[in-house]
């Protein structure tokens, strides 16, 4: 009578979770903004937002450039996504393939920074908060004034006071 095989099993030690999707994104999307400004600066652009997402067509690193007065070209988009390719695909070889798109920031730019508050003041833009004040996380109203650490909105209802850090997303509207 032969005798049974024993399987072999072997031990890789503790399962290591993965980071959450979002908490990836956001390392490469700090990671991209690392390499990417200098070359904007350089070229005096100013590197709004850089995205990475998910989408149906793959996975999409998506710059948004402005120049400090407006009027992005589509010769600058073409000139910085030249400029960026080859740095961003030795820089972020351990992601896999991705889809670079750079463009202007278009009518309804992003809000990132403090900055980006104080120099649209005026205008129109759509506030969401990261927690509700006074049960609502999304606000709309024009920018009446903003700080390193404040932006105020006048809206429908009234003046809204937030803290920047309370800020999840902020966008200029049409």
């Amino acid at each position: 009578m032969k005798g049974k095989k024993k399987k072999s099993v072997r031990s890789r030690g503790p399962a290591q979770a993965s980071p959450p999707a979002a908490v990836r994104s956001e390392k490469l999307e700090n990671a991209a903004t690392a390499l990417v400004e200098p070359v904007c600066a350089a070229a005096g652009l100013e590197l709004v937002l850089a995205e990475f997402r998910r989408e149906s067509t793959g996975r999409i690193l998506r710059l948004y450039i402005d120049r400090p007065d407006g009027g992005v070209t589509i010769d600058d988009c073409t000139d910085i996504s030249r400029q960026v390719t080859d740095l961003l695909d030795v820089s972020l070889a351990d992601i896999g393939p991705y889809n670079l798109e750079v463009s202007s920031p278009g009518i309804e730019r992003p809000l990132v920074k403090p900055a980006d508050y104080q120099r649209f003041t005026g205008k129109t833009a759509r506030i969401q908060l990261h927690a509700p004040v006074n049960g609502q996380k999304k606000f709309k109203g024009v920018i009446s004034t903003a700080t390193d650490e404040t932006v105020q909105i006048e809206t429908d209802a009234g003046a809204v006071s937030f803290d920047f850090s309370q800020i999840a997303k902020g966008r200029l509207t049409a």
